[in-house]
């Protein structure tokens, strides 16, 4: 199977050994975990490995969002067997993410287990961006079109709702139901009933209600619906009355036979795998629903998804056409930041990290990431209010959506922000990674060297690490005339001295 990128993206992606790279994307959903393993070939993707393990995470949640012991069994079982053909991979072609069971779910213990299990890093992704990466999944298994497509997905805690055209997604809404959330909710006890059926139905209904006239009034041309839920509804149809497409006829003609079972267990549909059976009926009242409000008539469907969505991203990542780059570009402009500004202390934050980047462990492209977007932001605040700007855009940064950025780079993000002047606040960062303090003290020496926003050259700075363990040691050499002729900034290097202290760092600064 192989898939056809587009036009611009057509340059080299990362290579081993003179051969193409294989690339990973696993999707942690609700219900079930999707593993896919592909390659670029000759401009198209081209799928070497699926894995698909019906996990139901999500049946496993109870009312305090705690995950039960079952449930993270039955998942690291399934990770262990998947980290096998995740672990010659490289780490920067590989791409893990968390969706609403996970963003849910309290304490951090799973997590930390499945990382160490699969050795990599998993992203706890935004329900707007997961819906981002959905309709990017989907573009490229149908292709571009100028149509303007609704596409839908029912996954096994949430429904992701998307207008888009081309490949740009316009409208993005993610709702909290899905197919295993829904069943635990109205068919708990197994049995299938006109009641509970309907009751279903309804509670669909009122989630969907608030975004109804939004998308409506928006209008599309074509609907596509995507992933195992609305897949296994269209096989049943298909298999009962021989329609290709989904349609209102073809879902009463189904809700009648799922009537007709009475429970779960003695469901027998086309298509209705034994695994997916205990769920089926809570995807379908979700579908009805989703008809019902939108005023759908008919749905194509899709076998692309979230984890071929994964995979385009990550792609775009390593073509230098970088989705984060996008939003925070896309910030920038929205609320006004000074660009000029913003890149000065971007280009010093990069020139000093790469005079420490080795002794402080700095050498990830993510941390040249981290602290030029944060260098790019790091005024954003400044559009509400000069008082605490840092502040503001830090609460900014961690509440909007950001596509392309998980939940922890989001928070990540905004802590450098936060922490780029003034007083530290310490317990923002990870005691047990100090790279991210490392970066913001970085960034924090930027934005005071270019504190009265001239934009005269700055001198070569020297910096260098000396020290190990609890106490390290920052020594900037500045040449003695140019620090004579700007006596605040002396000043300000001081006072900078002194928060340093607070995070166990000795700022020194010499003269040459």
């Amino acid at each position: 199977m192989s898939q056809q990128l587009p036009s611009e993206d057509q340059t080299n992606v990362v290579q081993i050994a003179g051969r193409r790279a294989q690339l990973g994307a696993l999707d942690l959903g609700s219900n079930s975990f999707h593993l896919l393993i592909a390659q670029e070939s000759g401009g198209r993707i081209q799928i070497l490995d699926k894995h698909k393990e019906m996990v139901r995470l999500a049946a496993g949640l109870d009312s305090n969002n705690h995950l039960s012991d079952d449930a993270i069994a039955r998942a690291l079982d399934c990770l262990t067997r998947f980290a096998q053909r995740l672990r010659p991979l490289e780490p920067a072609n590989v791409r893990i993410v968390g969706t609403n069971t996970l963003r849910q779910a309290k304490g951090k213990s799973f997590l930390q287990e499945a990382e160490r299990v699969l050795g990599h890093k998993i992203d706890i992704i935004s329900g707007r961006e997961e819906a981002r990466l959905i309709y990017l999944g989907v573009c490229h298994d149908l292709g571009s079109s100028e149509s303007k497509r609704l596409v839908i997905d029912i996954g096994g805690g949430s429904t992701e709702l998307i207008l888009g055209r081309k490949t740009t997604p316009n409208k993005l809404e993610s709702l909290y139901m899905g197919c295993v959330s829904m069943t635990n909710q109205c068919f708990a006890n197994g049995k299938i009933t006109r009641a509970s059926l309907n009751r279903a139905v309804n509670t669909a209904m009122v989630e969907l209600e608030p975004m109804m006239a939004r998308f409506i009034s928006n209008g599309w041309d074509e609907v596509i619906g995507t992933s195992g839920t609305i897949n296994t509804i269209q096989a049943a149809i298909k298999g009962t009355s021989n329609q290709d497409e989904i349609t209102k006829i073809g879902l009463d003609e189904l809700k009648d036979l799922v009537l007709s079972a009475k429970k779960m267990d003695e469901l027998e549909l086309p298509g209705l795998a034994d695994e997916r059976r205990p769920v089926f009926v809570g995807g379908l009242a979700i579908l009805i629903a989703i008809f019902k409000a939108l005023e759908i008539e008919s749905m194509a469907t899709s076998q692309g998804a979230l984890r071929e969505g994964l995979i385009f991203d990550l792609i775009g990542r390593q073509h230098q056409d970088d989705t984060r780059d996008h939003s925070v570009n896309g910030l920038m402009e929205r609320f006004g930041v000074d660009q000029s500004q913003a890149r000065q202390v971007r280009e010093t934050a990069i020139g000093l990290l790469s005079q420490v980047a080795t002794k402080w462990e700095l050498t990830s492209v993510e941390a040249k990431h981290s602290i030029s977007w944060a260098a790019d932001l790091h005024e954003i605040g400044m559009d509400l209010s000069h008082a605490g700007y840092h502040k503001h855009g830090a609460y900014m940064i961690e509440n909007m959506d950001l596509p392309g950025f998980s939940r922890s780079d989001q928070q990540q993000l905004a802590t450098l922000v936060r922490n780029h002047r003034r007083k530290i606040v310490d317990e923002m960062f990870s005691a047990s990674d100090p790279s991210q303090i490392r970066l913001a003290v970085l960034l924090r020496i930027s934005a005071l060297l270019h504190r009265n926003r001239s934009h005269e050259s700055l001198p070569h700075i020297e910096a260098t690490i000396d020290g190990e363990g609890d106490t390290e040691s920052l020594t900037l050499t500045v040449p003695k005339k140019w620090l004579r002729q700007h006596p605040l900034t002396a000043l300000d290097l001081e006072q900078e001295a002194i928060y340093l202290k607070s995070v166990d760092i000795l700022l020194a600064v010499n003269t040459a």
